[in-house]
């Protein structure tokens, strides 16, 4: 069983690397499983082990009756040391970024709200739900929590462009910190309504605190993504040694 495992996971290392070094080219089709076969001289349920994997990891897509070919690439998005929208972000990767209102309403604050911002309980806090798209497909599900006394009447047209934007342009609140903090989930039924994804697929699962310039907690966010078609990129600045 060792040896197996160990089999598929070399060759999911192979493919993923000619698929970065660009060998297959996105939207190509890959070797077929007997090719592969007998290129690595394995069995078919190792070489599909390894296909599945790389399927469920959005590397590949397999088209019934047609083969298995190379996904798009995975939408990537910055974490650190960028003010840049969203739909900036994708639109430098060559995709047309969307997002869609799902619903806003007031509701009262609760127990889990008011531990992540700076609220008490009952107090009127804006719930806008959005999903966001790069090229049409959902890559991330979305909840925010706003409460009302920092922005009244959030609009859908606000909602649909981006929040911060707006709460900078027209209610005069600065973003000057986030905190997020990332994990891994897997999605369920409404997550998979939303993203557009069958049931137990991983997705990356962010909270995000967002304050203003005098450290007052403006904004809370739950967001999933799709583990198959988002990436993140951390970059840090590390100070020179005298």
């Amino acid at each position: 069983m060792e040896k197996n495992k160990s089999l598929h996971a070399y060759i999911k290392e192979e493919l993923l690397n000619s698929i970065k070094a660009n060998k297959y080219k996105k939207g190509e089709k890959i070797p077929t499983e007997l090719e592969l076969c007998e290129t690595f001289n394995v069995s078919r349920t190792t070489v599909r082990t390894a296909l599945n994997q790389l399927t469920l990891e959005g590397y590949l897509i397999r088209k019934q009756g047609k083969g298995t070919y190379v996904a798009d690439e995975k939408v990537r998005q910055t974490l650190t040391h960028t003010v840049k929208k969203y739909s900036d972000q994708i639109a430098v990767q060559g995709k047309t970024a969307q997002i869609e209102l799902v619903n806003i309403s007031v509701v009262p604050a609760n127990e889990y709200i008011i531990n992540s911002l700076d609220v008490s309980l009952k107090d009127p806090i804006q719930r806008i739900e959005r999903v966001r798209k790069a090229n049409g497909a959902p890559t991330q599900y979305e909840i925010a929590y706003i409460p009302w006394e920092i922005a009244p009447g959030l609009t859908k047209k606000h909602a649909e462009t981006s929040l911060y934007t707006s709460l900078t342009d027209e209610f005069g609140v600065q973003i000057a910190k986030t905190t997020e903090h990332i994990e891994i989930a897997l999605a369920d039924e409404r997550i998979c309504y939303y993203l557009n994804c069958e049931e137990g697929l991983p997705c990356f699962y962010m909270e995000t605190i967002a304050e203003n310039e005098s450290g007052k907690k403006v904004e809370f966010s739950r967001a999933y993504y799709r583990g198959d078609k988002t990436n993140f990129l951390i970059e840090r600045d590390y100070p020179s040694e005298h």
